[in-house]
């Protein structure tokens, strides 16, 4: 079991979020910062706590932590993301610092939250109406999303209708579904834990 942060709770939230940003920068231990990132990422479903996090550059942290081998830093961070990308100042940031690619190459996790928070995250990104980003709708992004349609998981199903409907003109799906079938087996299906009710 992952011990407590290491923080004087007298120090404000500033000074919490600077302690756990410190300590996960520190720690050698794995254990360690994966608490860390998790409650950075609780955090980061505050709106209070955006500007903090945006000074304590911890939307960097969590772009640089979806290139970790560590599949648990990966998920804490791209939740921490999703929860951050309401807000149009920290999508703004995403979008300028690279950050599509980073949350695109998270879709081919087997990890079912990782998948549902890239997701999200992706939809949170783009402005209303197709074309906003044009990094966002790359064919093989569509592709993915079409076979995410066809998933037994309903969050998974409903999050890829929802992609493809907003984000896709129907000329760019129709192309997807045409070049489907010419391509290999592309991007796998995330593990579910139990199978969903619907």
């Amino acid at each position: 079991m992952a011990q407590k942060p290491k923080v004087d709770p007298h120090v404000g939230r500033l000074g919490y979020l600077q302690a756990l940003v410190t300590e996960f920068q520190e720690s050698e231990s794995q254990d360690a910062k994966e608490q860390v990132l998790a409650n950075l990422a609780n955090f980061a479903y505050d709106p209070s706590n955006y500007q903090y996090l945006r000074q304590l550059q911890v939307l960097d942290l969590f772009l640089d932590s979806l290139s970790e081998e560590n599949e648990t830093l990966v998920e804490f961070a791209i939740g921490g993301l999703c929860n951050l990308c309401p807000d149009r100042a920290n999508q703004e940031h995403i979008l300028q610092a690279g950050g599509i690619p980073l949350i695109t190459n998270c879709l081919s996790s087997l990890n079912e939250e990782t998948v549902l928070s890239a997701v999200t995250t992706l939809i949170y990104l783009s402005s209303p109406g197709p074309g906003s980003h044009p990094e966002l709708t790359t064919l093989p992004v569509i592709q993915c999303m079409l076979r995410f349609s066809l998933s037994a998981n309903m969050r998974l199903r409903n999050l890829a209708q929802i992609f493809l409907e907003d984000l896709c003109s129907p000329s760019q799906v129709a192309e997807a579904r045409s070049r489907q079938a010419d391509s290999a087996l592309g991007i796998p299906l995330p593990r579910t834990a139990a199978p969903e009710q619907s």
